[in-house]
């Protein structure tokens, strides 16, 4: 079992933006971020409910691959799951549709805890108020001996990195800059010291880089 982060940042290391408009809810440089990984054929297949057989087939899509495989729990912050967007909208359930594409239980930290919600596809969320430690153990208890993955936002990601509770940190660096929104790396120096570090760039231009214990 390992905890494992992946994230898309840009080259000046923000992964949100902060122009979001209810119509945009993730901003107008969202699609530039994610356009590599939404390209390939697993995120199409996996998100889109895709079955053509279409979408890139490379080191991109490998990794999108990768972050599927051998998930058993999922953490995520309140602001991915849409609460930040929907605070008191009892039939908000996410982004994602009937059918996420998580299909294992999601822990949802959040402030205002709500009903745990079933969605078709296996996947449930939980919503809970409390310390990164706690929802790792929650989620680990459910995981049957599989990855648990910490889903984001950045705030949420470096919560668990600066608590060292991450075995594993992929992170998708696109060559654009946003100039602003959350950036991942704040209050991390150092953090390289307790991995093995390394990088590949993909046919996209994407520069994949991994910290691995």
């Amino acid at each position: 079992m390992a905890v494992r982060i992946d994230l898309n940042i840009s080259l000046d290391g923000f992964a949100t933006t902060t122009d979001q408009t209810p119509e945009k809810p993730f901003g107008e440089d969202w699609p530039r971020l994610v356009a590599a990984y939404a390209a390939t054929r697993t995120f199409r297949e996996r998100v889109f409910k895709d079955t053509s057989g279409k979408g890139t087939t490379g080191i991109d899509d490998r990794y999108a691959s990768d972050y599927f495989a051998n998930i058993g729990a999922e953490i995520m912050g309140a602001g991915m799951f849409g609460l930040h967007n929907f605070p008191d909208d009892p039939d908000w359930r996410g982004w994602w549709g009937e059918e996420p594409p998580f299909r294992v239980p999601v822990f949802v930290l959040t402030h205002k805890p709500r009903p745990s919600t079933e969605m078709a596809g296996g996947t449930v969320f939980h919503f809970i108020n409390t310390t990164p430690a706690d929802a790792l153990r929650q989620a680990v208890a459910v995981a049957d001996g599989k990855d648990v993955r910490i889903g984001g936002g950045a705030s949420v990601a470096r919560d668990f990195l600066k608590a060292g509770l991450v075995d594993r940190l992929h992170v998708a660096i696109t060559p654009i800059l946003l100039g602003r929104g959350i950036r991942l790396w704040d209050d991390l120096r150092g953090l390289e010291a307790g991995y093995m570090v390394k990088t590949e760039t993909a046919e996209s231009g994407i520069v994949h880089i991994i910290f691995e214990r």
